[in-house]
């Protein structure tokens, strides 16, 4: 008789506790639980069930009362579950203390990214990145992962001497490593910066497409510019950078790129690992903030998002909104409700290709917005200009002669200083 044999990886069982405390009510609470069971199935945990506490006062030792932390490790045990991930930041002591308590492994909406982001980066910058993400944040937690680390090394060092000999040794090992990748991080940034310039250069125009994580923003990149960026529905199924380009009706072209997506209570390292992947919405002509029509949430997302853009000098950028997924809302009312809301708003579907048209038109009228409509007179030496103003310029008339072009455009602004020897005529 043929026996066979199971193969599968058993999914690690997830018990979530979500935390209502004096500057989290109760529908914040609701919310960003529902948002852990979201991080946690991008991470492809199984839930086994969830419990919220009510935080009167904090203890330095559980976070929670004793009583309260028993009756959280009594439920997570009678689901049958192997951690505990809590929406709320745990100190390593606490993270310590739980592990002995209840013999499960314990950690933090923190962690839980982390790891999320650990499995999701694809470029040796994000590579780069996250490791140093995790390192900086295990590091305080030597104590609590030091049999981990063991097993890492593969056995002890020799004669080193006693284990708390053996975390210094490894507290310094990591303190090295974290030198090295900030490092090589400047070089892969250095790289990256000549790049840019590259595209600067080109004076191509650019879009940075930005919102909260899993509203669509890669699905959208793939629409317009039928790009193969990862599209999943999950929590952070994108992390590096994307750029694309995308031919206007003008005949100008747009650099278009996809980047992370934002969400509630990201672990400070990160948001300082990925400024590199946000640096493209502060560099960008133009922001498309792409929000979620079926998340109950979407305004709060919408928040959270502007709030990021401003913190990393993206604030004053020009931004077009655009709701997504309004395939998937079932009465109008959402839709309309949120046009009356931001009147300037654009409501599309990537999934059945719904205002995409429109989105085109809108982008391309912003950029056009700051442009310098001229007449130009290029003689013939310096025809090279030509094409480049109907590629990057918006040409409403082109005319020849026998000392050269006469060309009518909207010219955006990085152009001025190009063509500046060449106006006989200016609309301003």
């Amino acid at each position: 008789m043929t026996v066979l044999h199971d193969n599968t990886e058993k999914k690690e069982r997830a018990f979530l506790v979500g935390v209502q405390s004096e500057t989290i009510g109760k529908v914040d609470a609701e919310n960003l639980l529902r948002e852990l069971g979201g991080l946690a199935d991008s991470l492809g945990l199984e839930r086994a069930g969830s419990l919220m506490v009510k935080l009167r006062d904090r203890t330095p030792n559980l976070l929670v009362g004793s009583g309260k932390a028993d009756e959280i490790a009594a439920a997570a045990k009678a689901e049958g579950a192997d951690s505990i991930v809590f929406d709320h930041a745990i100190s390593p002591v606490q993270q310590r203390n739980w592990e002995t308590l209840t013999g499960l492994r314990v950690y933090d909406r923190a962690e839980l990214i982390i790891r999320i982001f650990s499995s999701r980066a694809m470029t040796k910058e994000a590579s780069l990145q996250v490791e140093l993400a995790k390192l900086e944040y295990s590091l305080p937690r030597l104590a609590h992962s030091y049999e981990d680390l063991s097993r890492q090394r593969g056995g002890r060092y020799g004669t080193k001497g006693s284990g708390e000999q053996k975390i210094e040794l490894d507290r310094r090992s990591i303190e090295k490593r974290i030198h090295e990748i900030k490092d090589e991080l400047k070089d892969v940034r250095l790289s990256r910066d000549v790049q840019r310039k590259r595209r600067d250069r080109l004076t191509i125009p650019r879009a940075a497409i930005v919102g909260y994580t899993n509203a669509g923003k890669s699905s959208l990149l793939n629409a317009l510019t039928r790009a193969s960026v990862l599209v999943e529905d999950k929590l952070f199924a994108t992390l590096d950078p994307t750029t694309r380009r995308i031919q206007l009706a003008s005949g100008g072209t747009l650099l278009i790129t996809d980047t992370v997506g934002f969400v509630r209570n990201l672990p400070h390292g990160l948001v300082e690992a990925f400024k590199a992947t946000l640096e493209e919405a502060a560099d960008a002509d133009l922001l498309v903030h792409v929000a979620d029509a079926s998340d109950p949430e979407v305004e709060s997302h919408m928040e959270t998002t502007v709030k990021v853009l401003a913190e990393i000098g993206a604030g004053e950028v020009p931004r077009l909104l655009v709701l997504n997924k309004i395939d998937l809302v079932d009465s109008d009312g959402v839709v309309s409700g949120w046009i009356a809301a931001h009147p300037d708003g654009l409501p599309l579907s990537v999934k059945t290709g719904e205002g995409l048209d429109v989105l085109v038109s809108r982008i391309e009228a912003l950029l056009t917005l700051s442009m310098r409509e001229v007449t130009l007179k290029i003689p013939h030496a310096e025809y090279a200009l030509v094409p480049l103003l109907r590629r990057e310029a918006s040409v409403l008339d082109e005319r020849h002669d026998d000392t050269g072009a006469i060309v009518h455009c909207r010219v955006p602004a990085r152009l001025i200083s190009r063509i500046e020897p060449y106006i006989v005529e200016d609309a301003e």
